[in-house]
């Protein structure tokens, strides 16, 4: 689907996202040539920066970040599409200096100001939504052809994440609000999509009676960082399990949609959400961990706990790691368990996604059932895009011994294309209007409904994190909540060679 001309204007934009993802993604698609000649880019911020200087930051803090080789004359073609302009967010008096960047270069044929495709990113803290859609209001920037994209986090409660809806709501309609989870725009996950309503095969099994678990676990190698300031009040629930992981628990578990529109997907991942269990205080203390990391090593390099990162408060209760068991009540599901985990410092970088079947009934072969591994899907999503399904197959030899064989899809290797990053598949999609793999409001607000019930016990709870070492796979804790239902994770559970 072609893309209409643009004026695309990223609010934050000289700050980390836009440097390190969000040019780096436009790059690649004007160098796909998926953008119009005209088409324009407006970097916002409050830096007291000229032109020259901004695109001098762009060289040194975004085009190291571009992964292919970069054609040094297309990457000056790109530069000539963005303009910096210095804005203070919170001052309606400085959205003149906007509107003067957005009035059409002298001689340049576009669409007129009200048909224009206008996008608004804001790359910004949650508490600058509400003053920047209402000053775009006021300086006259919204059309009923503008969007807005709003990036994480989206609230820290169901209070905040309601007033989000209602301060955006009051400028932007809900078809033209992009809330953005760039898991969403991973290749694997419209790939899980392709899997469950392309083919004929997993549908009858996609249900309780052939499905033993469900695992989405979502690992970094990495520590807080320079971002510690926002962590500390946010923690790993809030951070990647609130948004990331269930959003990715509404995908596996979904309904089939009536087709691939906007409201039809999102219908059905809102009854996902709308289905999960509530925990109480008993359940909740059975079925979910916290965890923080305390000093180990990283690929040989010891690296330092949560509390002793720079500025870490001494006595934080931040959780750096959550691991769940969650449970959906419906006919399709009832009784399959859904284990969540996600944390820092853990033992490798690793998204992906473990659909695991029950075990055979009976064997007929001279092994115990036992020995046999139960078939598995795993979808990867990081750092190799892929799917692979374990099966049982002989051995070679004369003997009828049987072990577990893996049927392996690469999609680098399969399809043989070039790969879209996470970001430039979502920003053409908010280009073309295309809101499939965006929240809705209510979706957002069905999240938070179910996680405020743990966040309002932790506030109650004078328990600290259970401690795990860096380079580890988290608390033991972990390991007993999936235990006790005769499981593993899927790295515990794996043979030996």
């Amino acid at each position: 689907m072609a893309i209409s001309d643009f004026d695309l204007v990223f609010f934050g934009g000289s700050g980390d996202l836009a440097m390190r993802k969000l040019l780096p993604a436009m790059y690649a698609r004007d160098v796909a040539h998926d953008l119009p000649a005209s088409a324009r880019i407006i970097c916002v911020g409050r830096e007291d920066l000229s032109q020259e200087a901004f695109l001098h930051m762009i060289e040194t803090n975004s085009k190291p970040h571009i992964k292919e080789n970069v054609d040094e004359g297309a990457w000056r073609d790109f530069l000539a599409r963005i303009t910096w302009v210095q804005l203070d967010a919170g001052n309606p008096a400085s959205y003149g200096a906007l509107a003067d960047a957005l009035r059409p270069d002298t001689g340049m044929s576009r669409s007129t100001d009200t048909g224009l495709t206008r996008v608004y990113y804001l790359a910004t803290p949650p508490a600058l939504f509400a003053r920047i859609c209402d000053n775009l209001a006021k300086a006259g920037l919204v059309t009923p052809a503008s969007r807005v994209v709003l990036e994480k986090p989206l609230g820290r409660d169901l209070e905040s994440a309601k007033q989000i809806n209602a301060d955006v709501g009051r400028v932007f309609a809900e078809s033209q609000i992009y809330r953005i989870d760039h898991y969403l725009g991973k290749e694997t996950v419209q790939n899980l999509l392709a899997l469950r309503f392309g083919n004929i095969l997993f549908e009858p099994l996609w249900r309780r009676e052939w499905i033993s678990d469900v695992q989405i676990t979502i690992a970094e190698k990495l520590g807080v960082g320079n971002r510690l300031g926002y962590y500390d009040t946010s923690g790993a629930l809030r951070d990647m399990l609130q948004n990331h992981l269930l959003q990715l628990l509404c995908i596996v578990a979904m309904e089939p949609p009536a087709s691939i529109s906007p409201d039809a997907v999102r219908d059905a991942k809102l009854q996902v959400l709308r289905s999960l269990k509530r925990f109480t205080p008993t359940t909740l203390s059975q079925n979910i961990v916290r965890g923080q990391y305390r000093a180990g090593y990283i690929d040989g390099q010891q690296v330092p706990g949560y509390r002793e990162e720079p500025n870490a408060p001494q006595h934080s209760k931040t959780e750096t790691f959550v691991a769940m068991k969650a449970e959906i009540d419906t006919w399709r599901w009832a009784g399959v368990p859904f284990y969540l985990r996600t944390g820092k410092r853990m033992a490798d970088r690793l998204a992906e996604i473990v659909v695991r079947f029950k075990q055979i009934p009976h064997s007929i072969f001279n092994q115990p059932t036992s020995s046999f591994q139960p078939n598995s899907l795993v979808i990867r999503l990081q750092p190799d895009e892929g799917l692979s399904m374990n099966l049982m197959a002989k051995t070679p030899g004369d003997s009828m011994r049987l072990k577990q064989a893996e049927l392996e899809l690469d999609f680098r290797e399969q399809f043989k294309s070039p790969r879209m990053e996470a970001y430039e598949r979502l920003l053409l999609d908010v280009l073309r209007g295309q809101l499939t793999l965006f929240m809705r409001g209510d979706e957002l607000e069905a999240a938070w409904e179910w996680v405020e019930p743990i966040l309002d016990h932790w506030e109650q709870d004078d328990t600290t994190p259970a401690p795990y070492s860096s380079g580890t796979w988290g608390p033991a804790a972990a390991s007993a909540l999936i235990g006790r239902d005769g499981l593993q994770w899927r790295e515990e559970a794996l043979p030996e060679d």
